[in-house]
């Protein structure tokens, strides 16, 4: 079977890619996604903060993913649910299983947006014993949102993740205490906002620079022990104690899906996990292209849709060419307090994003692009943190003969 543009993942980032890429003139369009629905981990993000940006409302998630689903549908563009793709290669080859059976695809094109997994017990090695009660704050989520399952009665929530922060608040809305919140790092991983409307809002109290060092329980989690790290994340083992409870959730990060990517021999970025890309979101595999969390981490759901949006049209592009003008790419390199940034490389001929993510808290300082010494751009924050991505413009007349970007933090 011939498609001329594969989309592998029906959440927000599948969704706008594929509405995007229709938009802008393919007609022959293939979503695939592994669950029974459209809309991804939105189904399950009951409360509301998203599409402040891109509707200029407060909806719930599943609200927001309505809105793309129905156009979606109005579109007329096929999708394939239910579906898994087992394996991806450098040709744009997919093999594909469903309930109706076993499929070879051949794509003109592949957009991936499989999206991330949660860290697990196991991933980061959490010492003790092996009681039920343990869960990850998505799958708790899930549990809870969708099928109004009491998970437990006293609560303990190990990172300071966005999905636990929220999940402490929906716990303590289900009637549990939420005991506290425990983060390794010295700052909280979550938004601000969240830590104020989840946390402070509910007396739910957090302690930084602690960990849990084991569980306790042999059927069902009777307690852990928890103690404060130092510097180097030792534990500080006059700080131990007991915390009694008979429920953990994990928000200790996510890890963006790219087993298929791996398949397919596209290169991944050692700090986010992801794919490496150019301008066009376009891995180093000509025609596979890659956008939304599988890509890096986002904060906010609109900006994965505002990204989803410019991957499609750059597909439609690549489609229309059979491939994208070949330019001598600008390389972008990050300085000290920069942990990434995104994309690696430009072509120097068109407007772009940057995007961005600080190594430690800072305030009053700026983000500034430089051609050597030339300031290419520059964006003046009040406050910068390791929690929010940082979105730059750059304008391609401001980078005309550039050979190297380098991206700072001027405090």
């Amino acid at each position: 079977m011939k498609r001329d543009l594969v989309i592998i993942g029906g959440g927000p980032a599948g969704l706008a890619a594929a509405i995007s890429a229709r938009k802008n003139g393919v007609k022959d369009i293939l979503l695939i996604e592994r669950d029974k629905i459209l809309g991804g981990i939105l189904n399950q993000c009951i409360h509301d903060g998203f599409g402040l940006h891109t509707f200029k409302e407060a909806l719930t998630g599943p609200e927001y993913a309505q809105r793309f689903i129905d156009e979606f549908h109005e579109l007329g563009i096929e999708v394939m649910l239910e579906t898994i793709v087992l394996s991806l290669n450098k040709n744009k080859n997919l093999s594909v299983s469903s309930k109706k059976g076993f499929v070879n695809i051949q794509a003109g094109a592949v957009i991936l947006s499989m999206g991330c997994r949660e860290r697990t017990a196991g991933a980061i090695s959490l010492p003790g014993t092996r009681p039920s009660g343990v869960y990850t704050a998505g799958a708790a989520q899930n549990f809870v949102n969708l099928q109004n399952i009491k998970i437990g009665n006293n609560v303990v929530i190990l990172g300071s993740g966005d999905i636990g922060l929220i999940m402490a608040r929906r716990m303590a809305l289900e009637g549990a205490k939420v005991e506290a919140v425990f983060e390794l790092l010295p700052t909280p991983s979550g938004l601000a906002r969240n830590v104020q409307q989840c946390l402070n809002d509910y007396g739910i109290p957090l302690f930084l620079s602690t960990s849990i060092f084991e569980l306790h329980g042999k059927e069902r989690l009777t307690g852990v022990t928890v103690a404060q790290v130092d510097e180097n994340f030792q534990m500080m083992e006059q700080t131990k104690r007991f915390v009694p409870c008979d429920t953990l959730l994990l928000s200790v990060g996510l890890i963006p899906e790219n087993e298929l990517s791996l398949g397919a021999g596209v290169n991944l970025e050692t700090t986010t996990s992801g794919a490496s890309v150019d301008d066009n979101y376009m891995t180093n595999i000509p025609g596979i292209f890659s956008c939304g969390n599988v890509l890096h981490v986002h904060d906010l759901v609109d900006h994965v849709s505002e990204e989803a949006s410019l991957v499609g049209q750059c597909a439609v592009q690549y489609l229309n060419q059979n491939t994208l003008p070949e330019e001598s790419f600008i390389h972008i390199e990050t300085q000290q307090d920069v942990r990434y940034v995104l994309p690696k490389k430009i072509s120097g001929k068109k407007d772009f994003t940057l995007s961005l993510r600080v190594t430690r808290p800072m305030q009053n300082a700026a983000i500034m692009v430089t051609d050597k010494d030339r300031k290419v751009a520059r964006k003046k924050l009040v406050r910068l943190h390791p929690a929010e991505m940082i979105r730059v413009k750059v304008k391609a007349k401001n980078i005309e003969n550039a050979e190297k970007l380098e991206v700072s933090v001027q405090c």
